[in-house]
């Protein structure tokens, strides 16, 4: 019995063509009903499945483009730098600055996200608390965990405040954020302007960025160092500034 020889080039001229095919399309193109087969030269090609659709689309590594999610999308179909959706979700809460609810993972991973977070909740790899009605997804680590749901209702607040007045509050607000900007030191405008990205959340980066007219990477810099937790106080304040030393006088 002669065994079919299938050239792994065939293979990837379909990627080159298409970038996502299924495992029936490549059937078709080498000629083989083996799903064996197909998997074995997938592997030379270095490949991975998708996210979505039940994993049923595959694209090769050399094509992604992941964002700063980890994500990488073609047309309609998810890719991620993580093993499965779940692990996905996962990351993008632990990784988040307030958390995430259902709608807003579902509106970045543009797949819905219930039946992995009921597997991550179960597996105790989340943390689910109801905040103003809404189910809102923590880390499971307790010092990230306090830190998002800070930020949460911090953003839940200043929308509270928001309906009050939109216009003439938010007009104001920014008046009051580039007032109390001009009177920092250049670190504390840094970290000043981290807090307030973090307070808005995805995009607040940019927002503020323009806002107080800095360069984004600044932003992004004191963002970083509050969320490290370590930020060296003595450098903050100013020559002479801080509690005044008591000196005991003898009698």
């Amino acid at each position: 019995m002669n065994t079919v020889k299938h050239k792994p080039g065939q293979l990837l001229k379909l990627f080159q063509d298409e970038k996502v095919v299924t495992i029936s399309e490549m059937k078709t193109t080498l000629g083989t009903n083996s799903t064996m087969t197909i998997f074995r030269k997938l592997k030379q090609l270095n490949y991975r499945s998708s996210c979505s659709h039940s994993g049923k689309y595959y694209t090769l590594k050399r094509f992604i483009k992941f964002n700063d999610d980890g994500l990488w999308f073609f047309n309609s179909v998810l890719f991620s730098m993580y093993p499965s959706l779940a692990d996905t979700i996962k990351a993008l809460i632990d990784n988040s600055e307030r958390g995430y609810t259902s709608r807003e993972l579902n509106d970045i991973l543009k797949v819905k996200p219930n039946e992995s977070l009921v597997n991550l909740i179960n597996s105790k790899l989340v943390y689910r608390e109801k905040i103003s009605g809404k189910f809102v997804y923590f880390s499971i680590n307790k010092a990230i965990k306090k830190q998002q749901e800070m930020l949460r209702k911090d953003v839940l607040d200043a929308n509270k405040l928001t309906d009050i007045n939109p216009d003439v509050l938010m007009n104001e607000l920014k008046a009051a954020i580039i007032i109390f900007y001009s009177i920092l030191n250049e670190k504390q405008r840094r970290l000043f302007a981290g807090l307030e990205s973090m307070k808005i959340g995805r995009g607040g980066d940019t927002m503020i960025a323009e806002l107080l007219g800095l360069n984004i990477k600044t932003v992004a810099k004191g963002r970083k160092e509050l969320l490290s937790n370590v930020i060296n106080v003595d450098t903050i304040r100013e020559p002479g500034g801080g509690r005044k030393t008591i000196v005991k006088k003898n009698k």
